[in-house]
C-alpha cells in the first residue's frame, strides 16, 4: 500500500509532468533540436520515456500513441506544421555534444 505523501507527491508530479507537455505544445516555435541542445532532452525523449514509464507498470502505450500525447496531434503532422531546418551551427553542437 503506498501511503499518504507517496500519493501527494505521484499527483503533484503527475501534474508538473502535464503542465510541462502543454506549455510544449503551445511553445512549437522551440525546436527539438534547441531542447535537445540546452537541455539534453526533447518532445520524442518524453515520448520514449512515458513509453518505458507504462511498459514498467505493465501497461502498453505505442511510441505513436506517447508522441501523439506530447505533441498534441500525430508527429508527422506537427513535423509538416513546426520543424524547421536545422541550422548547421545546431547540428555541430548536437553531434559534439552526443559524443561527449
Amino acid at each position: 500500500m503506498v501511503d499518504e505523501s507517496q500519493q501527494s507527491q505521484d499527483a503533484l508530479e503527475a501534474a508538473v509532468f502535464r503542465r510541462l507537455v502543454e506549455h510544449l505544445k503551445e511553445r512549437t516555435d522551440v525546436q527539438n533540436i534547441e531542447l535537445m541542445n540546452l537541455a539534453g532532452f526533447c518532445r520524442n525523449c518524453l515520448s520514449k520515456w512515458y513509453v518505458a514509464a507504462a511498459d514498467d507498470a505493465g501497461v502498453e502505450v505505442p511510441y505513436e500513441d506517447a508522441r501523439r500525447m506530447v505533441y498534441g496531434m500525430p508527429y508527422s503532422e506537427w513535423k509538416d506544421q513546426y520543424q524547421k531546418e536545422a541550422s548547421k551551427e545546431q547540428l555541430e553542437k548536437f553531434e559534439s555534444e552526443s559524443r561527449d
